[in-house]
């Protein structure tokens, strides 16, 4: 059926990332010919965006894509955020580490590069890049799986947050408008958010230029002048004369080839 076929190549895509059209054709059982086809209409209702022998889920599509998926797009740009973020850290302070995509590289410089600190985070895999980690205390807090971030949300981690004092919070955007606010798509990851807000002394959001000029349905919080915003280099001038004249604090990096594998010298 055609309407599975659709379905199917969506799912695939949304799961994946960019694939190729002999991919697709195996792996839901269609000619070339006919995915082909299919991409066509798809491209056409704005889902798709067809490349040179594939196809990937157009940027202007509002919808979450699979977390493997997010955390090798943009890559480059996510670590140079991070080794960024890395250099506001003061040891022997509590932080608290949020569950998105470029928070999870500093965790992982973090593990290559280790200083005292109190770690706490909602994200699974973040928890996991820091396990056995000297100098570090991290702790997990409890809540209803998210399965699209890997995080834990709900009341009962909200609870669990309105009980700690941070010294910083590291956290990452699904999206920040033009209106200088945070979204997500989901409602509970937008509500632990603003909660962790709440919770720490001072934030620092981390997100790569893509994430910007852009809405999505639920609001986390606004931009303040209490808060650090680090993005790239390639952020649009108008984005960032415009957090600058909000008074919104805006550091932006250069993109570049940083292996996280390597052990700082000296460290």
């Amino acid at each position: 059926m055609k309407t599975n076929r659709l379905e199917a190549i969506r799912h695939h895509l949304y799961s994946n990332g960019e694939t190729s059209i002999q991919a697709l054709a195996e792996e839901i059982g269609a000619s070339l010919a006919t995915v082909r086809r299919d991409l066509q209409l798809l491209e056409q209702q704005g889902v798709v965006e067809r490349s040179h022998g594939g196809a990937r889920i157009s940027s202007g599509v509002d919808t979450e894509v699979a977390f493997e998926v997010r955390e090798n797009q943009h890559l480059r740009e996510k670590r140079a955020i991070a080794a960024a973020a890395y250099t506001l850290l003061t040891p022997n302070s509590a932080v608290f580490l949020d569950a998105g995509t470029t928070v999870l590289q500093l965790a992982h410089l973090l593990r290559v590069n280790p200083i005292p600190l109190t770690v706490v985070t909602n994200g699974l895999v973040v928890a996991q890049r820091l396990m056995n980690v000297p100098k570090l205390r991290v702790s997990l807090i409890g809540g209803q799986l998210r399965n699209e971030n890997a995080s834990l949300v709900g009341p009962a981690a909200e609870l669990a947050l309105d009980r700690l004092w941070l010294d910083q919070l590291f956290l990452g955007a699904g999206a920040i408008g033009d209106d200088h606010k945070i979204y997500s798509l989901d409602s509970a990851e937008a509500s632990i958010n603003e909660h962790m807000i709440g919770r720490a002394a001072s934030t620092i959001v981390l997100a790569d230029a893509s994430k910007f000029g852009r809405r999505s349905t639920f609001l986390v919080a606004e931009l303040t002048s209490r808060m650090h915003v680090i993005s790239d280099s390639s952020l649009a001038e108008k984005e960032q004369s415009g957090l600058r004249k909000a008074s919104i604090d805006l550091t932006t990096v250069e993109s570049m080839e940083i292996d996280f594998n390597v052990r700082a010298s000296g460290s």
